[in-house]
């Protein structure tokens, strides 16, 4: 399946990403960046920490839902799944965001 990145700027002038997969849904995606160069450093730090099962936080949302959560080396979240109606839906997109982000493509939208 590919993936690819997406980069957007919202209204408030933060830049976002987002790895969807081939479908356009999203399995992960960041907080807002006041420039771009760190959005894109971003990109970059999900590319080099994606393919490692330590950097995923398996959570679970207050309603039950899960999700999960991409880490970098030093701890910090670097990308936030959106919630999934259950754990095989959540297992896919850290499978898709493991095989593909190393090597997605970059839409940027900005």
């Amino acid at each position: 399946m590919s993936v690819k990145f997406e980069i957007t700027k919202n209204d408030k002038g933060e830049f976002h990403f987002k790895l969807v997969n081939a479908e356009g849904k999203t399995l992960l995606r960041s907080e807002g960046y006041n420039a771009k160069a760190s959005c894109t450093n971003g990109v970059e730090s999900v590319r080099k920490n994606a393919a490692e099962d330590k950097r995923y936080e398996a959570c679970t949302a207050s309603d039950g839902r899960p999700y999960f959560n991409l880490k970098a080396s030093n701890g910090q979240i670097i990308g936030t799944s959106p919630m999934f109606a259950d754990a095989a839906a959540c297992d896919a997109a850290i499978a898709a965001t493991k095989s593909g982000a190393a090597d997605a493509s970059v839409d940027d939208k900005s």
